[in-house]
């Protein structure tokens, strides 16, 4: 069986060190292939320079996470939509959304850099990469115009109700993210997950975030 992780930021200084073994052990375990989405402006040159080392193995992403758009935020798209125009080799937008959980002083912004990141990822006919934290409200508001554009991509780290899923799910190209959340004592996604069919399902890690029970902490 050959195994793609949707989602994991091994570009970051957690794997400075261990980059090489990283790849051999996940090789090893069958991964064919991991997506890396990007976070901001720093970290796209580190992420290119994982997916030049290992063509093929890693994809990168481009876009402007949501708890990182700040009062210069449309400066910063300004220059990843530059990457865009120029031959590129993103495989999708993202990591792109709302979050509201840690601050929403940038509320209204964070909603009007996703718009933005939405219309490239139709402009450039690309799938999008979706964070979404104590925002479910608000990136329903935001993605309903778009319905019936076309688009795809994934709903990352879903960790909602069994009627969030049934909304994301609206949108029939997007799938469901799933990472160690789901082996977490307290959380629901195990009784959620068996109203999702399993076609609208794929597997990330977000490492080295989100690790799974019982790897925890470390």
């Amino acid at each position: 069986m050959r195994i793609i992780d949707t989602h994991a930021h091994l570009y970051g200084e957690e794997f400075t060190q261990d980059i090489v073994d990283v790849v051999a052990r996940a090789k090893e375990e069958n991964v064919e292939k991991i997506l890396l989405p990007n976070i901001n402006a720093s970290t796209v040159d580190d992420m290119m320079d994982l997916c030049y080392r290992w063509h093929g193995f890693f994809y990168p992403m481009i876009g402007l996470h949501p708890t990182d758009v700040d009062a210069e935020y449309e400066s910063v798209l300004g220059r990843m939509e530059t990457l865009l125009n120029n031959e590129h080799t993103f495989v999708a937008i993202g990591e792109v959304g709302l979050d509201y959980y840690w601050d929403a002083t940038y509320y209204k912004e964070q909603q009007t850099a996703f718009k933005s990141q939405i219309d490239w990822a139709i402009r450039y006919d690309l799938p999008l990469m979706i964070h979404s934290r104590s925002a479910q409200k608000e990136l329903m508001q935001v993605m309903m115009p778009y319905k019936d554009k076309g688009l795809s991509g994934v709903f990352h780290s879903f960790g909602g109700t069994k009627d969030d899923a049934a909304e994301l799910l609206e949108f029939p190209n997007f799938m469901l993210g799933i990472n160690g959340v789901v082996t977490f004592k307290k959380s629901s996604l195990p009784e959620v997950l068996k109203e999702v069919p399993l076609e609208r399902i794929v597997l990330e890690t977000d490492a080295p975030y989100l690790t799974p029970t019982p790897y925890r902490g470390k």
